[in-house]
C-alpha cells in the first residue's frame, strides 16, 4: 500500500520513550522556562486525570485547579506548583504505566523528569532542610551507627514513643512512621572473611556470566543484612560464585529524590569505576533494594547518556529475581524445594515495576509446590523518605490502604515486598504484630537452607 493511502498513525501506541535528563544545560535551571513547561504539562494532566489514584501529586494538582477561580492551570499560582512537586517521589509509574501522552506522542509528557527538574531547581536555589539532609545522609549516619553503642542509642531513641514525639515536633519525622533500626553487626562485618570464590563452577547463559558481585546498598549493609545473606545463600545453593563489591557509597537515589544532583554525581564517580572493573572481570551485578538497581539501570544512564562506563554497569545490573529467572530459563537454577509456603501476598514495588522486567519474583515463587501467590501491583506509599515526613505520613497511609486491604482479606501465611521499606511500612499500618518477609527470604525458606 502506498504511504499516501495508509491511515494516519495513532499517537501513544508505542512503548514509552524518554529523553536524557538535560541537567547540565543552563536552561535546565531557568525558573521561567521551568514554570512554562510545568503549566503546559499540568494542563494536559488536568484534562486527562488518569493518574489520579497513583500518588498524592495528582490529587494535589487537580484540587488546586478545581479550587481556582478560573478552574484551569492559569488560576494556579507558580508558588503552588511546589505543593505538587513535594508530593512526587519519582516512582515513574505515571510515565511507564498510565500516561498516553509520553513520547513518541507529540506532546511528549514526562511528569517524573519534570518533577525532578523542579526539585533540582529548588535545591539549587534553597538547599534542603536539616531533616531532609539527615534523612538522605545514609553514608554519614551509617558510619556513626556502625559503632555498637551509637547504634543502640539511635535504636533506643527511635523506638521510644516519648522521644519519637519530640522527633516529630522538632525534626518533622512522623511519630507513627516506621524507621529502620541500625544493625551494629553490619553485612560487611558478617561477611568480611568471605573469600572470593573461584571460577571453576561458573556456567554462563546468554545474558548472565554465572558469577555475581553484590552491591550491598546502605540498607542491606546497615539495617537489614539478613536479606543480603538470604541472597548469597540462594546463590551458594545454586553454585553461583559471588563476592561483595570491595566497597560502596550510597547509590545516590535519596539525593536524587531531593534534587541534589551534585551529590548523585559524587556517588556515581565513586561507585561506577569500582563496578565497571567488576564487569570487565566478568561479574554480573545485583542489589537487593529495587531503588538502587533502578538508579544504576535507568537514572544514571539518563543523566550520563554518553558515559560508556555507566552504560556498561547499567547493562550488567540485575534485580535479583530477574537474574534468577534468567538462570531458570536456561535450566541453571535448582528447583529442589523442600518446604511449601502456603499463601503469600506479594507486593511488587514501584521501582521494580518500572524496570521493564515483568514480575519475576512471582514467576519463581510460583514454582514452589503447594504455594499460592496473590500479587498486588499498587504503591505501598513508603517511597524512600516520603512516608517518614510528618506532612506526608497520612498520605502514605492512604496510598497504602488498598495493599493493606488485600493482606487483611487474604489472611496469608506470609506477605512482603521487593522493597523492604515498603514491607515494614505495610506491617506498621496493619499493626497486628505480623512480620513482613522479603521474597528472597521466602525463596530461601522454600529451599530449606537455613
Amino acid at each position: 500500500m502506498p504511504d499516501s493511502m495508509r491511515p494516519p498513525r495513532e499517537e501513544g501506541l508505542e512503548a514509552p520513550q524518554r529523553q536524557p535528563l538535560a541537567w547540565q544545560m543552563p536552561e535546565f535551571y531557568d525558573q521561567d522556562a521551568l514554570h512554562s513547561e510545568m503549566a503546559r504539562v499540568f494542563d494536559i494532566c488536568a484534562s486527562c486525570r488518569r493518574c489520579v489514584n497513583l500518588c498524592n501529586a495528582f490529587p494535589t494538582l487537580f484540587d488546586l485547579i478545581d479550587a481556582s477561580e478560573a478552574m484551569d492551570v492559569d488560576g494556579v499560582t507558580t508558588d503552588d506548583y511546589e505543593k505538587v512537586v513535594d508530593q512526587c517521589y519519582l516512582c515513574d509509574l505515571c510515565h511507564v504505566t498510565k500516561c498516553p501522552y509520553v513520547a513518541p506522542h507529540s506532546w511528549a509528557v514526562d511528569f517524573p523528569q519534570l518533577m525532578l527538574r523542579a526539585k533540582a531547581v529548588h535545591f539549587k536555589q534553597h538547599g534542603a532542610s536539616r531533616r531532609d539532609k539527615w534523612l538522605t545522609a545514609t553514608d554519614e549516619v551509617g558510619r556513626l551507627a556502625g559503632i555498637p553503642i551509637i547504634a543502640q542509642t539511635i535504636n533506643g531513641i527511635t523506638q521510644t514513643p516519648s522521644l519519637r514525639k519530640q522527633m516529630e515536633k522538632h525534626l518533622g519525622i512522623a511519630q507513627e512512621a516506621w524507621l529502620p533500626p541500625f544493625d551494629d553487626q553490619t553485612l560487611r562485618k558478617r561477611l568480611k572473611t568471605r573469600p572470593l570464590m573461584g571460577g571453576d563452577r561458573i556456567e554462563s547463559t546468554s545474558r548472565t556470566h554465572g558469577k555475581v558481585a553484590v552491591f550491598a546498598t546502605c540498607y542491606g549493609n546497615q539495617h537489614e543484612p539478613r536479606i543480603v545473606q538470604d541472597l548469597v545463600a540462594i546463590l551458594d545453593h545454586n553454585h553461583i560464585p559471588w563476592t561483595l563489591t570491595e566497597t560502596e557509597r550510597c547509590c545516590g537515589m535519596p539525593k536524587l529524590e531531593l534534587g541534589d544532583l551534585q551529590s548523585v554525581v559524587e556517588a556515581k564517580e565513586f561507585n561506577i569505576p569500582i563496578l565497571s572493573r567488576l564487569v570487565d572481570e566478568g561479574w554480573d551485578l545485583l542489589a537487593v533494594v529495587p531503588s538502587c538497581v533502578l538508579l544504576f539501570k535507568q537514572q544514571l544512564p539518563s543523566m550520563f547518556p554518553n558515559d560508556s562506563a555507566v552504560a556498561k554497569v547499567s547493562q550488567a545490573f540485575f534485580d535479583p529475581f530477574e537474574y534468577l529467572s534468567l538462570r531458570h530459563r536456561e535450566a541453571k537454577l535448582k528447583l529442589d524445594f523442600t518446604r511449601a509456603l502456603g499463601k503469600i501476598v506479594y507486593h511488587v514495588s514501584c521501582h521494580q515495576r518500572v524496570q521493564f522486567n515483568g514480575v519475576k519474583a512471582r514467576e519463581l515463587l510460583s514454582l514452589i509446590p503447594n504455594t499460592e501467590l496473590e500479587v498486588v501491583e499498587r504503591c505501598s506509599g513508603h517511597n524512600g523518605t516520603y512516608a517518614v515526613k510528618v506532612e506526608n505520613y497520612s498520605h502514605a497511609v492512604k496510598i497504602a490502604q488498598p495493599v493493606v486491604n488485600v493482606i487483611k482479606a487474604a489472611m496469608p501465611d506470609h506477605y512482603g515486598s521487593d522493597c523492604p521499606l515498603a514491607g515494614h511500612h505495610l506491617a506498621g499500618i496493619l499493626d497486628d504484630s505480623t512480620v513482613p518477609r522479603h521474597p528472597l527470604t521466602l525463596l530461601r525458606m522454600a529451599y530449606g537452607i537455613f
